[in-house]
């Protein structure tokens, strides 16, 4: 074997970025180059179909080591996550039974939502029996009116286990805003308990006590930009809150977590956590909160460098997650765990694939912890930390991402975040970027795979659903605030094919003829999008004439008769077609936008379907004409 190192690319010559230009325009054969190449992104800046050396020259994080203030690589040198999972409690003991089930599973985070009733210290006694503080990551949520009390309760216990309380570590999860991001309620007593909470829980140094719930943004529709910004807001009107009241702000910042959603835009996500890290860092060495230890992470005028390091619950969404096809929410969860462990979050829940329409089961709850384990013991991901590091693409969508998101906490901060939420500016903007989805996924200019493209034909979902997807409550007048929106991305489609099953089922006939290759896409495309709707698609080989195809569709008793052929052929077989499909009754469109498509309508025909087409608001009509509702 030769022990000489072979530069490959050494035999090549260097091109620069202006030839490569030149050959992309050259092929683009006088398209404009920013209209066919460059992407403008729902966050507010433009991505470029390729990125060099040169675009990251100046980025003064580029060199530094992972565990580096201001901590863009991450916050540790390891990549080590906690596999965390929720165990709703009802029953103290079951839920302890559970927990130690999942500890033999490989999960090494625990969340249990406590009811607001029958909070002892008997009861923490028996959730926690068997299980040590010191060996895995406890985490405790209950009602916002009683988390004071639960906090209590919870330092008082891992105290009294007589453990070294440096290795006990976990969190509170104390969130001043969800109530009125959630409900429309008012937390006027928010400032005052979250400094008593912050000081029970200050014996624990491990423990976080103050959770900011930039999931719920996610959850709701937000783009990434606001779903960062506004998380930022949120921290920091907490974080100076409790330094205005007297917490030591090294204290203060230890104790904020932050929870995020993880959406499926891939590449975007993995730069949000990256540029999260870096802004948050910013934000918290503003303060300059002193370092009181004898810590090599201390900055040179005593500046506590570890108070500005992020603290990462991720979560994968919930907003995506659909009905229909619920197997590809597997997919999803998938890449949304890559996008937040490559990124070098500290724990992770990925949410079952069934939680959209039941109670998540054993089955759905070990498939969603092994899909962590796999990226654990399979795919090493918890070997290398932050491999994306010098990635061009990346690290410039790392610095965009974080422009936009500290422009719109920039923002924010002239009001003040709770001002903002009392106002309803934050859930208005939130709500507005959910409502441009939904349009964009009626349009497919978002894809949502299994819903609104490629769904499963033939599935029935109505007799599986135990849980109602979540809605906007009609009573918001009642709430003194503005809420975020409650539905997923998928809602309005899964009403729609919900409603078809509980009707009967119309048939759609495709009628292809003429064209061999336009026939054929033009049919396939006929058959998704009335797929989207669960209708019953008939597809066909092809028809010699006109005629035998409609009474082919007759006796197939269609509902619905689709032509499909060229646009050229649309003149002559369009007309013959309509006047035999309404001789028979039958609701008939064309697949296409043809030339002629004004001298069709002109003869009486209606309906057509293409690319441009509102799926969802066309399938709704034809919902209406054929008496479905």
């Amino acid at each position: 074997m030769s022990q000489q190192e072979e530069k490959l690319l050494q035999d090549f010559p260097s091109v620069s970025t202006q030839e490569w230009m030149d050959k992309i325009i050259a092929d683009l054969k006088g398209a404009d180059f920013q209209k066919k190449m460059v992407w403008r992104t729902n966050e507010g800046f433009n991505v470029n179909p390729f990125y060099r050396a040169e675009n990251i020259e100046g980025f003064r994080w580029i060199d530094n080591l992972p565990g580096k203030f201001p901590y863009v690589r991450s916050t540790r040198r390891t990549n080590e996550w906690y596999v965390r999972q929720d165990i709703k409690v009802a029953d103290y003991a079951e839920a302890n039974r559970k927990a130690l089930a999942l500890l033999q599973k490989g999960v090494t985070s625990l969340g249990f939502v406590l009811p607001k009733k029958d909070l002892s210290a008997e009861n923490i006694a028996i959730l926690l029996n068997g299980i040590y503080p010191n060996m895995v990551e406890l985490n405790f949520r209950t009602c916002i009116t009683r988390t004071v009390e639960l906090s209590r309760l919870v330092v008082d216990y891992v105290l009294s286990q007589n453990l070294d309380v440096m290795e006990c570590f976990g969190s509170i999860e104390f969130d001043p805003f969800r109530k009125i991001l959630k409900n429309g309620e008012d937390a006027p007593q928010w400032v005052d308990e979250s400094v008593e909470i912050v000081n029970i829980v200050a014996k624990l140094p491990r423990y976080r006590a103050i959770s900011v719930a930039g999931n719920m943004f996610s959850d709701a529709g937000a783009y990434i930009y606001q779903e960062l910004g506004y998380s930022l807001a949120y921290g920091n009107a907490i974080l100076s809150k409790l330094i205005e009241k007297g917490v030591d702000p090294s204290l203060a910042a230890k104790k904020i977590k932050f929870e995020w959603g993880i959406g499926s835009n891939y590449f975007m996500e993995i730069a949000k956590f990256r540029a999260a890290r870096w802004l948050w860092a910013e934000i918290v060495n503003a303060y300059k909160p002193a370092c009181h230890h004898d810590c090599p992470n201390k900055a040179d005028d005593g500046t506590c460098r570890c108070a500005a390091k992020m603290n990462i619950y991720a979560r994968t969404s919930r907003f995506n997650q659909t009905v229909y096809d619920p197997y590809v929410n597997l997919l999803r969860t998938q890449t949304e765990a890559m996008s937040a462990t490559i990124a070098g979050v500290d724990s992770l829940t990925v949410l079952p694939f069934n939680e959209a329409y039941e109670t998540p089961t054993d089955f759905s709850e070990r498939i969603a912890t092994n899909q962590q384990l796999l990226l654990k013991e399979e795919s090493h991901f918890d070997k290398v930390i932050d491999p994306s590091a010098g990635s061009y693409y990346i690290e410039n969508l790392t610095l965009a991402i974080a422009r936009q998101a500290w422009k719109l906490f920039l923002e924010i901060e002239e009001t003040g975040f709770y001002e903002a939420l009392k106002v309803g500016a934050v859930q208005d903007a939130v709500n507005a970027s959910a409502e441009a989805r939904f349009k964009a996924l009626a349009g497919r200019r978002e894809i949502l795979l299994g819903t609104n493209q490629y769904p499963n034909f033939i599935e029935k979902m109505g007799d599986k659903i135990s849980i109602q997807e979540p809605q906007d409550c009609c009573c918001g007048d009642e709430a003194p605030f503005k809420k975020l929106n409650s539905r997923r991305l998928a809602s309005d489609f899964n009403e729609l094919r919900l409603t078809t099953e509980r009707n009967e089922t119309p048939k759609v006939f495709m009628l292809t003829i003429g064209n061999l290759a336009m026939r054929l896409a033009r049919s396939q495309f006929s058959s998704n999008f009335f797929a989207c709707a669960g209708y019953k698609v008939i597809d066909n080989l092809g028809f010699e004439t006109v005629a035998e195809g409609i009474d082919a569709a007759c006796k197939a008793e269609a509902d619905v008769i689709v032509l499909c052929s060229s646009d050229d052929e649309y003149a002559d077989y369009a007309p013959e077609a309509y006047r035999l499909a309404e001789e028979n009754h039958k609701l008939f469109v064309v697949a296409g936008a043809p030339a002629c498509m004004d001298d069709l309508k002109a003869q009486g025909i209606e309906n057509f379907i293409n690319v441009k087409s509102n799926v969802l608001d066309t399938l709704r009509i034809f919902n209406d004409k054929l008496g479905i509702g």
